[in-house]
C-alpha cells in the first residue's frame, strides 16, 4: 500500500488536460514548442480543432480530413498516418478523463540547420492536446445573444494565406477583436476589400435575408460547424445560400448566429450596437441550435472515445 501511495504522489495530474509531445504524454501545463521552432516563431504551422461531446468525438473524420488537407496545403508533414493520430487524440481525452473536450492536433514547421532560410530543411513536429471543452460565449451570452461589431480591419487575402487550410495568421482577427471590445461589442466579424462580412475568430457567421439563410462563400475558413448547419438546415427545408454577404444586408438581416466548434450554433442579436431582427433568438435559429446538439447522437456523426 505504501508503494501503491508513493506512485501516485509521483503519477502525473492530467486532471486539468493531456498534451503528445516529442513521443511522450504529459500533462498539459507542462507541455511545450521549442522556442526556435518557425511555428512560434513565424506562425508556420496549422492544425484543426476536433471536440468531444458526452465521450465521443464530432465528426471526428471530416476534422482529420482537413487537417491533413490543411498540412499538404502548407506543404506540412506531421510524420503520423491518420490512425496514429487518431489513436494519439483519443489517448489524451482517456488520460484527462474528460467526457466534454476540446482537442487540438497541431503541425509545425519546425527548424531547419542554423542559419538556413529554406523550409524544406526543416523537421517538421506534431503536437496535441485535450482539455475541457471550450465555449467562445458564455452562457448569458448564448441566452440573450452575443453584439457583434463589424470591424474596419480587413481579413488576410485569400490569395496571401489560404483561409480553406487552417493557420495561426491571426493578427487581423485579434486587432479587430481588441477594437470591437473596446467599443463594448462580445466580439467581431472582419470584412473582405469589398466590405463584404467574411468571418470572425473562430467562427463563421449565418445571417437570414428575406427568408434565405446566407453564409460568406468567400475568403473563410469552410468550418466544419459551418458544414454541419448548411446540411442541417437543407434537411429542414430551409433556403440556403453560400455566397457574399455585405455589412449592410448583415444589418438588416432578421436573425443572425455565428458557428465554431466551440459553441455550435451561437445567436446574434445585435450588430454594431443595432438590434438584429426584433432583438430576440429568432425561430431558424433555434431549431438549428438544436439540430446541431442533436447531430451529436447521431451515430453517423460521433465516434466514441474507446478504452
Amino acid at each position: 500500500m505504501r508503494q501503491n501511495a508513493r506512485m501516485n504522489a509521483t503519477s502525473p495530474d492530467f486532471s486539468k488536460g493531456a498534451a503528445w509531445q516529442r513521443g511522450e504524454y504529459v500533462p498539459i501545463a507542462q507541455a511545450s514548442v521549442t522556442m526556435t521552432d518557425w511555428g512560434f516563431l513565424r506562425s508556420d504551422a496549422t492544425y484543426d480543432v476536433v471536440t468531444v461531446w458526452d465521450g465521443a468525438f464530432f465528426r471526428l473524420d471530416a476534422h482529420l480530413e482537413r487537417f491533413l488537407r490543411s498540412c499538404a496545403r502548407f506543404r506540412l508533414d506531421p510524420g503520423k498516418s491518420p490512425r496514429e493520430i487518431i489513436d494519439i487524440l483519443t489517448h489524451c481525452v482517456r488520460l484527462a478523463g474528460l467526457r466534454q473536450s476540446y482537442v487540438e492536433m497541431i503541425c509545425t514547421r519546425g527548424q531547419p540547420p542554423w542559419g538556413s532560410r529554406d523550409p524544406r530543411q526543416a523537421a517538421n513536429q506534431f503536437f496535441a492536446f485535450a482539455v475541457p471543452y471550450v465555449w467562445i460565449a458564455d452562457e448569458e451570452q448564448r441566452r440573450r445573444g452575443l453584439h457583434v461589431a463589424v470591424s474596419d480591419v480587413q481579413r488576410i487575402p485569400a490569395a496571401s494565406v489560404d483561409p480553406t487550410a487552417k493557420n495561426y495568421h491571426w493578427n487581423d482577427l485579434t486587432m479587430g477583436l481588441l477594437g470591437a471590445l473596446d467599443a463594448g461589442a462580445d466580439t467581431v466579424l472582419l470584412t473582405d476589400a469589398g466590405g463584404n462580412v467574411v468571418e470572425g475568430p473562430g467562427f463563421n457567421v449565418f445571417a437570414l435575408c428575406g427568408g434565405t439563410l446566407v453564409t460568406p462563400k468567400d475568403g473563410v475558413l469552410e468550418g466544419i460547424t459551418r458544414r454541419t448547419v448548411l446540411e442541417l438546415a437543407r434537411v429542414r427545408g430551409i433556403v440556403v445560400a453560400e455566397r457574399t454577404l455585405s455589412a449592410a444586408e448583415l444589418r438588416g438581416a432578421s436573425e443572425a448566429f455565428l458557428s465554431s466548434s466551440g459553441g455550435g450554433v451561437l445567436p446574434v442579436t445585435r450588430v454594431d450596437g443595432q438590434p438584429v431582427g426584433s432583438g430576440v433568438v429568432g425561430p431558424v435559429t433555434t431549431t438549428l441550435l438544436q439540430a446541431y446538439w442533436d447531430a451529436h447522437r447521431d451515430p453517423r456523426y460521433s465516434t466514441p472515445v474507446e478504452g
